[in-house]
């Protein structure tokens, strides 16, 4: 204990600094928040994408459970009114975080986030892949306005937003106009000329990379960084080690999905949308392009929050006699169900506890890996649908798989698997207990 003791005050030290900087850096928590805030359209998008092939397609799961094809023969035809949602959500996705990262920068920086915000968006089509003229017609390619422009409009925002944050600043630049005009034109007046440097400088920018790259910033971009990037991300390892760093910092009390947010969807987004896109043109996520994204943690690693705490809970109530590990546990369920865990991490705790910290570490790395396996050897489609992060443990691979049965039972199979892990820690927990109670009466 005197060694775990050190061990803890020590990285406390390290660590815990590290991390609260981390945290409130302005560039990783515009990146962070931009996804963050993001997620309800993407969700949007990918729910559209279950509905079409779940329910409307005649090969859907849930269509076969419920009979829908005989019931309703023309069942299909209503996946042209909801496959426009597409367009609106995941098809235009690098937009969206252009805005957001912009307006995020100037929220930061105390700047006006919404002249920012849309200023990034300018800034994001002037260096855009230039028009091609088909016909007499012109065309502006629609390749970079979703996933694979992310990388741009990620250094686009973070560009935009520093430079609009600084410039907004100076006394020189800002226009001050009578109080007898309207907000809204005072407003944009202020921030005038610091606009117009930017996207001018932006223009400038825009024909310096022409020269060197005729096909634009993004294909050049996404050749150099954005593709190896995607490659380095899309493996097993890569999964497996951002689990394990995420739920380390849960050890010292930091929030580590939101820690390693900024990285982490940088590296998966990218991979995660092409599994979506191959489901809404083949209507299966078996042949998924990309098996192995942060979707694996998803499905077989999170259930009852980080550290798959639902399996503890379990292993409380069954192997636990300490009265205050039993009480939490009851208090715990309900939302753990849900992978909320704040109960189980701050009440039992999790946080700076020798006794949990192996399990809470070694359990979700274990499940991922088995979920690997699993979709390694074919026996289940990779994890391609987005589920949102509510949804109850086992249900995760399920819908996640497009209706799996096998992956419901794999997931069910990660569930016993991380109680049985935690079981003995548990035990140990009454035995500590039981020592420490033994040392308290005889100090009495």
């Amino acid at each position: 204990m005197g060694f775990m003791a050190k061990f803890e005050s020590a990285m406390e030290r390290f660590l815990v600094p590290i991390a609260t900087k981390l945290n409130s850096q302005r560039h990783l928590g515009a990146v962070r928040d931009a996804f963050i805030l993001l997620f309800p359209i993407t969700m949007a998008g990918s729910i559209i994408i279950l509905l079409n092939f779940a329910i409307l397609s005649p090969d859907g799961f849930i269509a076969k459970i419920l009979f829908l094809p005989t019931l309703f023969p023309h069942l299909a035809d209503a996946q042209a009114i909801f496959t426009p949602v597409l367009r609106g959500s995941l098809d235009i996705m690098a937009v969206f975080i252009v805005y957001l990262v912009g307006r995020n920068m100037a929220i930061s920086m105390k700047a006006d986030d919404l002249l920012c915000g849309l200023t990034a968006v300018s800034c994001y089509f002037i260096i855009y892949t230039p028009y091609r003229i088909v016909e007499n017609q012109t065309y502006l390619t629609n390749k970079w306005l979703g996933p694979q422009g992310l990388f741009v409009a990620l250094i686009v925002g973070l560009v935009v937003g520093e430079i609009f944050g600084r410039l907004s600043r100076s006394k020189r630049l800002q226009v001050t106009l009578p109080p007898q005009v309207p907000p809204a034109i005072t407003r944009s007046f202020k921030v005038l000329f610091p606009i117009v440097i930017i996207t001018v400088a932006f223009a400038v920018l825009s024909y310096l990379i022409s020269l060197a790259a005729p096909n634009g910033l993004h294909e050049w971009v996404y050749k150099v960084l954005q593709s190896p990037l995607k490659e380095m991300g899309t493996n097993i390892g890569t999964v497996i080690f951002l689990g394990v760093v995420s739920n380390f910092l849960w050890i010292f009390g930091i929030h580590g999905p939101n820690t390693i947010a900024a990285i982490r969807e940088t590296i998966f987004t990218e991979a995660n949308l092409d599994n979506l896109n191959f489901v809404a043109k083949h209507g299966t996520p078996w042949g998924a392009p990309y098996p192995e994204t942060w979707a694996l943690n998803d499905a077989f690693a999170n259930y009852g929050g980080s550290g798959m705490t639902l399996g503890l809970l379990i292993a409380i109530f069954i192997a636990s006699r300490r009265k205050e590990f039993r009480e939490i546990g009851k208090l715990a369920i309900a939302p753990g169900i849900f992978n909320i865990n704040e109960p189980v991490i701050f009440g039992l705790p999790i946080v700076l506890n020798p006794l949990f910290i192996i399990p809470f570490i070694i359990v979700p790395a274990i499940n991922t890996f088995i979920g690997y396996l699993f979709i390694a050897f074919k026996i289940i489609p990779p994890v391609a649908y987005a589920v949102p992060w509510t949804t109850p443990g086992p249900l995760i691979p399920f819908l996640g798989t497009g209706g799996n049965w096998i992956a419901l039972l794999v997931g069910f199979l990660c569930l016993a698997i991380s109680t049985i892990v935690y079981l003995p820690f548990v035990i140990a927990a009454n035995k500590a207990a039981a020592i420490s109670s033994e040392n308290s009466l005889k100090d009495q």
